[in-house]
């Protein structure tokens, strides 16, 4: 009778153990998929000019979905309307965002459009060569905060790091500067072998405006899947 106490009670035990091990080995597998992305910028990556309102990370995360079933991704966006790069670097003092890049498996960041906009006068005619030359110093300074942030506080985590792209494809005056920008965004992400650079502003040469912008700057739906698909092209998931 003791025999079949003690072998009933060891096969409770053992089934008991299995359930442990499954159940934490499948928690286990279940938070090595989840992956968190954080996305920081201006209105461009708020979305704003999307009749959905999702942006390219909206759609992005519905890519990510589809493509990677197995996994779970979250993107977290932190990107807020008029922003420009000293407001992304004052955002991250703040003590939720600097948790949420703590947590991050990788960013984006996505910001500079109003670093050159506003030190023209807040549109690009006429040009301001001086200003603009100006201006692109203190926003390579202002980057170099950004992604300094990052790497200190995660220096696990991969960045996206996207190049501008020109609003006014035809007006050759304005696409010189948008290079000239576009090449010191390049040039940081070549120092660091974390950072991806990903081009945008071929995306828009040869379209019709109306179709993919919402306004003079900003892409409308259509506009954000293309960026959304360039990313997905551009970087390896």
């Amino acid at each position: 009778m003791k025999n079949k106490i003690y072998l009933l009670a060891g096969l409770i035990l053992l089934g008991f153990g299995i359930y442990l091990s499954i159940t934490f080995l499948g928690e286990e597998k279940k938070a090595e998929s989840n992956q968190s992305i954080v996305a920081f910028g201006d209105s461009l990556t708020y979305g704003y000019g999307d009749e959905t309102e999702e942006g390219y990370i909206g759609r992005l995360q519905t890519k990510l979905d589809r493509t990677f079933p197995e996994k779970n991704y979250t993107i977290t966006n932190h990107g807020v309307y008029g922003f420009k790069s000293s407001d992304v670097l004052q955002q991250m003092l703040k003590p939720e965002v600097a948790q949420d890049i703590k947590n991050a498996d990788m960013f984006i960041v996505y910001i500079g459009t109003n670093d050159l906009l506003k030190s023209n006068g807040g549109d690009l005619y006429p040009l301001h060569h001086e200003k603009l030359v100006e201006a692109k110093d203190i926003y390579e300074d202002k980057l170099n905060g950004i992604l300094e942030t990052l790497e200190t506080a995660n220096s696990d985590a991969p960045v996206i790091l996207l190049g501008l792209y020109n609003p006014y494809p035809d007006g050759d005056q304005i696409e010189k500067y948008i290079d000239h920008w576009n090449n010191s965004i390049r040039k940081k992400a070549a120092e660091d072998k974390n950072i991806t650079y990903i081009s945008t502003n071929e995306l828009f040469k040869g379209k019709n405006k109306k179709q993919y912008f919402a306004d003079s700057l900003h892409p409308n739906g259509k506009g954000y899947e293309m960026i959304a698909d360039r990313i997905m092209e551009g970087f390896s998931f």
